[in-house]
């Protein structure tokens, strides 16, 4: 019988049992600003604290929400506009996600979160979400010409102070 070998691509990928992972999160908006660093910073403590490691980030910044979100806080339902986005890359076993997803359900200033799996193209080329934002937003100065009543009406209070 021929013997059937694996394609180096395929073996490659079995070989290493590493994936790598986006982790996206909101903040919930009602923690104070300057405690948002802390929350990011023990989340990437959590990750790596699961035998994951870390190799790309993009820190919360605040955003409006583009609809609602709900979350039930101690036994009551509130709306969400806004909250703190950010997200972590990270590469481990697969394994360790039903732990680590068990854990950030339990933290109460998550309001949401995602873990996808990445692809290599993905993960080569990382969207930063808060860069295209500031990128994005374009101020500009717009003269507007007054109406002829408004000239008319302007006039008016000027001859009547003299």
């Amino acid at each position: 019988m021929a013997e059937k070998t694996m394609p180096a691509a395929e073996a490659t990928q079995y070989a290493d049992e590493f994936n790598s992972y986006e982790f996206a999160f909101h903040v919930l908006p009602t923690v104070a600003e300057g405690e948002v660093a802390g929350v990011f910073e023990s989340l990437k403590g959590l990750i790596t604290g699961a035998g994951a490691e870390i190799f790309d980030e993009e820190a919360p910044e605040h955003l409006d929400l583009t609809y609602d979100i709900e979350k039930d806080i101690e036994g009551t339902y509130r709306r969400f506009h806004s909250a703190y986005f950010g997200w972590i890359r990270f590469r481990s076993e697969g394994s360790l996600l039903e732990d680590l997803t068990e854990e950030i359900d339990g933290r109460p200033e998550i309001l949401r979160h995602l873990i996808v799996k990445l692809t290599k193209v993905e993960e080569a080329n990382p969207f930063r979400y808060h860069e295209a934002q500031k990128a994005n937003k374009k101020v500009m100065d717009v003269e507007v010409e007054e109406s002829s009543e408004e000239k008319d009406s302007k006039e008016e209070t000027k001859e009547e102070k003299e």
